[in-house]
């Protein structure tokens, strides 16, 4: 096993050996997670949400370049209901990803989390975080990101979705998609994004970061971050706070002083119990007072 370290990342566990695909969409929605749970002090932590009562499970989104593989939870049975986008974290669309969607279905929500690297590659077949940098970070496109996202919601409107009801919330790399996407979507209500990287370096691929759209923002994002966090710093979190209210935005920042980076990943070590379950709960007032 690898223990995989990014800055602002507590580390996480991949698997060194390639795993064998179990069709087109079930191999890259699960490959990995299990022995990463196994391995990780965090098991006891681990929060588990079962699908009784809901629709969930795997499927495949029609984008401008082809499918992507998603994983999908919403209330069984007939219905409209509010769409919520989940962006993932660098480790891909995994168990706990989608077990955040499972916990957003019994809200009442439909949550799509898509496989959003998925034509740079399959980071569960990859060795550290070192490759998933290399190999796929460095060839994924924002531009191809935030289709994607816009291709997730028409999968939605067509499937039991209402996205005149539309939210998204992202962890880690997607905290940043999250902030992106609502200076993007003019159709969405609201975002909470959870210690997404505000600051960064330029590049034709990212071309901006949290910090540059402030002015934008079509709909308000919450921001959940943590005193500790080690990649990103709390100056960088005031720099935002300070942007956003110059453009008198009406999104918000809280901050937890104890809670390092990854504080809501209750698969890994990082997992803060008392931030997370706070932040969860401001998540799901956030939405309820945005009309979702």
């Amino acid at each position: 096993m690898t223990d995989l370290t990014l800055s602002g990342e507590t580390p996480g566990i991949l698997p060194d050996f390639p795993i064998d695909r179990r069709g087109f969409i079930a191999g890259v929605l699960s490959a990995g997670f299990a022995l990463a749970v196994r391995s990780s002090p965090a098991s006891e932590t681990l929060i588990h949400t079962g699908s009784e009562g809901l629709a969930s499970g795997e499927i495949e989104i029609e984008t401008a370049n082809g499918k992507i593989p998603a994983y999908r939870s919403a209330p069984a049975g007939s219905g409209t209901f509010p769409v919520i986008l989940v962006a993932h974290e660098i480790f891909g669309v995994h168990e706990h990803i989608r077990d955040i969607t499972r916990r957003l279905a019994r809200l009442g929500y439909l949550a799509i989390a898509p496989e959003l690297f998925h034509r740079q590659g399959d980071v569960s077949r990859l060795k550290n975080i070192d490759e998933i940098r290399g190999q796929v970070l460095s060839r994924l496109p924002d531009e191809q990101v935030l289709s994607d996202l816009d291709a997730a919601v028409v999968w939605a409107d067509e499937h039991g979705g209402d996205p005149g009801r539309l939210g998204i919330t992202g962890f880690c790399w997607g905290g940043r998609i999250t902030w992106l996407y609502a200076a993007h979507q003019p159709r969405l209500k609201a975002g909470v994004a959870w210690y997404g990287r505000l600051v960064g370096e330029h590049t034709a691929l990212t071309p901006r970061y949290p910090i540059d759209v402030a002015g934008e923002l079509k709909a308000p994002v919450l921001g959940l971050y943590g005193g500790q966090d080690q990649g990103i710093p709390l100056d960088t979190v005031k720099q935002l706070r300070a942007a956003l209210k110059t453009a008198g935005s009406a999104s918000e920042i809280q901050v937890y002083p104890d809670a390092p980076h990854a504080f809501y990943a209750d698969y890994r070590p990082s997992y803060h119990k008392a931030s997370a379950e706070d932040g969860w709960q401001r998540l799901q007032a956030w939405f309820k007072a945005h009309g979702l």
